[in-house]
């Protein structure tokens, strides 16, 4: 499936849009297997150094404040993460993740090494670095989160 730009070009962001749906539903499946989903998995796999808050996790995996108590809900229910009071900010509450979300985490590590092994081995060798370069520099940089364009990051 392709889209083109009235030139005939591929539409970057018709295709980035695609492979970025296309993984989160392969990486979703691979997850429910573990009962958490993508956004949990980030969370903990964020929250693993420990000393974030909730509202840290929020801002590095994306996730808006209300969606991000919902998922430390699920994940404290399932055992996965406990929610701990910050010694340096009485409103804050810092996320460490359970040793049983630890296991979880490894699985769901396991999974996304697979997927992400599948597909770049779709790609020619030689492409593979190449094209893992170019989407770091695009994301880290153009890219990046919030930026809506801005080019003086």
């Amino acid at each position: 499936m392709t889209s083109c730009t009235p030139g005939g070009t591929p539409d970057l962001m018709f295709m980035l849009s695609w492979a970025g749906q296309a993984l989160t539903a392969e990486h979703a499946s691979g997850l429910a297997r573990l009962g958490i989903s993508p956004r949990a998995h980030c969370v903990l796999l964020r929250a693993r150094a420990g000393g974030l808050t909730q509202r840290q996790l929020g801002e590095l995996c994306g996730i808006d404040k209300t969606t991000m108590v919902v998922t430390l809900d699920q994940l404290e229910t399932a055992g996965l993460a406990r929610r701990c009071p910050s010694p340096s900010d009485r409103r804050a509450r810092l996320v460490e993740v359970t040793a049983e979300g630890e296991k979880v985490l490894g699985q769901a590590q396991r999974i996304a090494a697979r997927i992400q092994e599948d597909v770049l081995a779709t790609l020619p060798e030689p492409d593979r670095a190449i094209f893992l370069r170019a989407i770091v520099s695009l994301v880290g940089g153009r890219l990046r989160g919030g930026s809506c364009g801005n080019t003086d990051l």
